[in-house]
């Protein structure tokens, strides 16, 4: 214990000692600063006290400036004579009479004009149409329409059966027409059938088309050559 009581006894003092010499140290340094201070003060004052002496000297010549914008606010007026010169307004004036003195008789003339002018047009036009027409009629003699054979199922070498009748509406007493609408291929082959008209009944209907799609038929033909085609086929079914 009486060791560390030295120790920190040793410890206050080189404390103390330090800050005595910062004390001292900063004291001197203060003194020199304000001295230097007061020598660089004072040569600044003296030169803002000299400069404005020569501002006054400088703000005489700016003042007979002001006399110059009154002689260039009086040159304007002397423009002025220049607007009153064109005298063009008169003549508009001088033109508008004779427009308002025409008669209703006359504008009435005017218009008439447009209506002799029409006919010109329309001759035009039917002058130039003309050769069109006469082209046009040319045209199918030029190119004569292709025969069309449709196409046939009644041919005897076909051997096409009758559609069977069904038996329930053999039953029940249905009858009636059917129009099966069937496209024919350039070989006499049904490759579609539709109804294209109905019987009624749709046993029959079912009945008509199922036996037109099996059939062959003579296949139809444009200008002598076979083409596929749409053909109605008609069929009746009625009990004896």
């Amino acid at each position: 214990m009486p060791q560390f009581l030295q120790l920190v006894l040793w410890l206050t003092f080189i404390l103390a000692l330090h800050g005595v010499g910062l004390w001292a140290f900063q004291a001197g340094l203060m003194g020199r600063l304000v001295g230097h201070i007061e020598e660089v003060v004072t040569p600044v004052m003296l030169i803002a006290a000299q400069e404005p002496l020569a501002s006054p000297e400088k703000s005489g010549p700016p003042a007979p400036k002001p006399l110059t914008p009154t002689l260039v606010d009086r040159a304007p007026p002397t423009a002025s004579p220049v607007f009153t010169k064109p005298p063009a307004t008169p003549s508009i004036t001088q033109v508008s009479p004779p427009l308002l003195a025409t008669p209703p008789s006359e504008a009435g003339s005017n218009f008439t004009v447009p209506q002799a002018a029409t006919p010109a047009i329309a001759a035009v036009t039917a002058t130039n149409t003309a050769p069109n027409t006469t082209q046009a009629s040319a045209a199918p003699n030029q190119t004569p329409p292709s025969k069309i054979d449709l196409p046939s199922s009644d041919a005897a070498y076909l051997n096409n059966p009758k559609p069977p009748y069904p038996a329930l509406s053999r039953r029940l007493g249905e009858q009636g027409k059917v129009v099966i609408r069937v496209l024919i291929d350039a070989d006499g082959k049904a490759q579609q059938a539709q109804v294209h008209s109905s019987s009624g009944f749709d046993r029959l209907d079912q009945a008509g088309l199922q036996t037109v799609l099996k059939w062959q038929f003579e296949p139809g033909k444009r200008g002598g050559i076979p083409e596929a085609m749409w053909f109605n086929v008609p069929l009746i079914f009625k009990m004896d």
